[in-house]
């Protein structure tokens, strides 16, 4: 009963809390602490459900055993980092979005590749990932490169729809007035399209992040080495290791904010001009 009350003395609070801030002038700090409270709140609830309710670990650890299982297995879960996250989601990310990149130059050069190969692009956007990794497993073997090209193929189409929208997101009277500057296409393309283009160039790129961490931890399931996130995700299920897998789940859950957040950052500082970001301090 103690532990049901603590969790619900904790909702309160936290409650509380966030309308004080959610009433004080909009800044970096107020805006850090929200979510922060809100997910110290959660956890709190989360552990006293856990041991108010008596809930079996095997259906749901507390954060409590997460973080025991956490440090004792520290070395398994950085060695599953590099292999999915580094080797796998990140090399194949760089691959993907790079050569989507390169394809939208070509397919805004030649109009009659945008007809053609965009539709072709959603039809294969649209392909369910279990369809398509285990033919790329068998491909590629067994290590982390068919992961990676797992997630080449996933984040390539979103990638390419993106920045081919934006490298179109220019007005007549922008290109009018290159033209009247004598500006080539390449000229035109570095200097007026590819900047306008950089808001969608993003936003692909921040949907290729999390579709990359995605496709390769489930890639994993597929066929896998001793090791990697989606490896130890379901040998651990299989052994009932359910605070190993929730301790994964974690460091997936971080490496993908992380990874998210940077591109954010990114953004930032490159599109500081446009209109989407001049409410951020």
């Amino acid at each position: 009963m103690m532990w049901i009350l603590l969790g619900i003395a904790a909702w309160i609070a936290g409650w509380a809390l966030n309308i004080r801030l959610a009433g004080r002038p909009r800044s970096r700090a107020v805006s850090l602490a929200v979510p922060v409270i809100f997910g110290a709140t959660l956890i709190v609830m989360w552990e006293a459900a856990v041991r108010g309710f008596g809930i079996s670990p095997v259906l749901l650890p507390a954060p409590s055993a997460i973080a025991e299982e956490f440090g004792h297995s520290a070395h398994l879960l950085r060695e599953d980092f590099v292999q999915t996250v580094i080797k796998g989601a990140l090399t194949g990310y760089l691959i993907g979005c790079a050569a989507a990149l390169v394809v939208a130059v070509i397919v805004d050069r030649f109009d009659f590749l945008r007809r053609g190969l965009l539709p072709v692009g959603n039809f294969v956007a649209a392909l369910p990932i279990i369809g398509i990794a285990p033919i790329l497993v068998m491909w590629f073997g067994f290590d982390w490169q068919s992961k990676a090209a797992v997630v080449v193929v996933m984040v390539f189409f979103p990638m390419l729809v993106n920045a081919v929208e934006g490298l179109r997101d220019t007005s007549a009277m922008q290109r009018d007035l290159m033209r009247t500057y004598a500006a080539g296409y390449w000229t035109t393309l570095l200097k007026l399209r590819l900047p306008a283009a950089m808001p969608f160039v993003f936003n692909g790129l921040k949907i290729a992040s999390t579709l990359a961490l995605i496709g390769a931890i489930v890639a994993e399931f597929f066929g896998s080495p001793i090791r990697g996130m989606g490896f130890r995700i379901s040998t651990s299920v299989g052994l009932l290791a359910l605070d190993l897998v929730w301790a994964e789940i974690v460091v997936a859950a971080i490496a993908g904010s992380a990874f998210y957040g940077g591109i954010a950052l990114i953004e930032r500082a490159v599109t500081f001009w446009h209109p989407s970001q001049r409410g951020h301090g």
